[in-house]
């Protein structure tokens, strides 16, 4: 017997429509088998589709690329909140998540959702031949933690950037993060993740968890203004506190409706 689902597709990261980042958002009364979840985030084809479950005073989250599922993902956890709080429990300011990364909150001041997640450490490492090969421009420092991370020149370098994601995909890594100081921000990146059937994010919430800490001790600060220089692009205030982020952004409703699975 056929079930409908409610879907709900919100830009995160953006005050307006056709900025940011997309994610699908699907309230569920109870798990479906993992199967299914994962076809329905390959035929929404979004970098991010979201299922929750209620859990006591909080929410079950999980994350689904059209690939695999992840452990983090901070656009798809924007998205959820505003579903949460505009439409089933409207002017609900503080939403929890149970997730693979641990308990998650996100506070709502006005229009502005800041998630509260955990710092991600990476390490220094020798840049692989690999990775030059892929972005075919210097690269002045490379990290690795969850994600590559590759700093280069200039904002300028990273919005250029042209690589060649058939060798991104070829590292040993979830993601590739490039990266520089900003120009009109404290800095800017692009992310790669085509292992996960996301060639390039338009705006990555859980790369920041990376990124806040590199940038604050580069620049003496631990709150910062950032953009993700994708084709849509997204603006976040980040904020490094001891092992957390706070991670600030906006959200623009697109489309509400119904999978028939």
């Amino acid at each position: 017997m056929a079930q409908e689902i409610s879907l709900y597709q919100v830009d995160a990261f953006t005050s307006e429509v056709f900025g940011g980042n997309p994610a699908a958002i699907c309230p569920l009364e109870a798990w479906l088998d993992d199967a299914l979840l994962q076809s329905i985030a390959a035929e929404n084809n979004l970098s991010e589709t979201a299922f929750f479950v209620r859990d006591g005073d909080d929410f079950h989250l999980r994350w689904f690329t059209p690939g695999a599922e992840v452990d983090l993902c901070g656009h798809a956890t924007l998205a959820t909140s505003y579903v949460i709080s505009t439409y089933l429990e409207p002017g609900r300011d503080l939403i929890g998540f149970q997730s693979k990364s641990g308990r998650l909150e996100v506070t709502r001041n006005g229009d502005l959702y800041t998630l509260d997640f955990p710092v991600l450490k990476s390490e220094v490492v020798e840049c692989p031949q690999l990775l030059r090969d892929a972005l075919k421009i210097e690269v002045v420092g490379t990290l690795d933690g969850m994600d590559m991370i590759a700093l280069v020149r200039d904002a300028a370098a990273v919005r250029d950037l042209k690589p060649d994601i058939g060798r991104i995909a070829e590292l040993d890594t979830r993601g590739l993060i490039v990266t520089a100081r900003g120009d009109d921000c404290d800095f800017v990146s692009r992310f790669f993740a085509p292992k996960q059937g996301v060639p390039e994010d338009p705006v990555t919430g859980s790369a920041h968890c990376l990124l806040a800490p590199l940038w604050a001790e580069k620049l003496g600060k631990t709150k910062m203004t950032a953009r993700q220089l994708s084709a849509r692009g997204g603006e976040l205030i980040v904020e490094l506190k001891g092992d957390r982020v706070l991670i600030s952004g906006r959200a623009a409703p697109y489309m509400i409706g119904t999978i028939t699975v």
